[in-house]
């Protein structure tokens, strides 16, 4: 394992150079090699491609006001069939968390697309796409007082909350030795003390900080300070779509889609429907 330092700043350099900003500002990581091609297998032996998906993971799928469908994932599933050119072979159907691996393994679907975690267990289990989006740590700081990269120097000495026996706590510890982490056993009280300005900053997932940033409870009290910080080896690789084993080609084919879906910045504008509070 590399040392503290060499750590932070291979994290720190992947993150800097993997971000491109768009001329509103946006920046999303760059998870594709430009220079490498991905061919698309063919797949005109379809018959057809159902995704399967649940309901209660907003805003990547849920129901909408009127019972529709909806959230990142099914727009991102529906754009991977169009960049496929295979739309009118497409569906998305919802079902129970509980439900989604064995509807996939007695072929009653073909994909999920849902979140499901790339564990070396479901590894055994299923095949993967590459991801399409990992989910950054991010310190948020109170306004008048948010400090800028090097964090790892302006905030040495303070006070630092995080959520106690995260992977965030660890990749706290391990990568910013020098600050006073504090271990909450709850976000909601972070947030509190951080909001009442009992800590310095607090330290977590940035999806969850974007949204908790944007709302009413918050106040506009806060802010993003430096980061994004993408360390897999703490957080997890990100979303990817998961297929059986045998249909491995169907992972490659998706690979090729969410390439060209990230280059040509139809997935940024995906990105930004579901967060306008950017967490990278």
């Amino acid at each position: 394992m590399l040392p503290a330092g060499a750590m932070l700043a291979a994290i720190l350099i992947f993150v800097a150079g993997a971000l491109p900003a768009r001329a509103d500002g946006v920046r999303l990581p760059v998870l594709w090699d430009s220079k490498e091609r991905l061919v698309k297998p063919d797949l005109s032996g379809l018959t057809r491609l159902r995704f399967l998906t649940t309901t209660d993971f907003p805003p990547f799928n849920y129901l909408d006001s009127e019972g529709r469908l909806s959230g990142l994932h099914v727009d991102l599933a529906r754009a991977i069939c169009a960049q496929l050119a295979i739309a009118d072979k497409c569906q998305i159907q919802a079902l129970p968390w509980g439900e989604l691996e064995t509807a996939l393994a007695k072929g009653d679907g073909e994909a999920i697309i849902a979140g499901l975690a790339v564990t070396a267990e479901n590894r055994a289990k299923f095949a993967f796409s590459r991801p399409y989006l990992r989910f950054p740590a991010r310190f948020i700081m109170a306004k008048a007082n948010a400090s800028a990269e090097p964090l790892t120097t302006t905030l040495a000495g303070r006070r630092v909350g995080v959520v106690a026996g995260s992977a965030h706590e660890q990749l706290l510890r391990d990568n910013f030795s020098g600050v006073q982490a504090v271990a909450f056993e709850r976000q909601e009280q972070l947030l509190s003390d951080l909001k009442a300005g009992k800590i310095d900053a607090a330290f977590g997932d940035g999806m969850r900080f974007g949204f908790w940033l944007a709302s009413r409870d918050a106040a506009d009290c806060c802010r993003f300070a430096g980061g994004p910080y993408l360390a897999p080896e703490y957080l997890g690789s990100g979303l990817s779509i998961a297929v059986t084993p045998e249909n491995e080609k169907l992972a490659t084919a998706f690979d090729a889609a969410l390439q060209q879906i990230s280059a040509n910045g139809a997935f940024t504008e995906l990105y930004l429907r579901y967060f306008p509070v950017s967490f990278y």
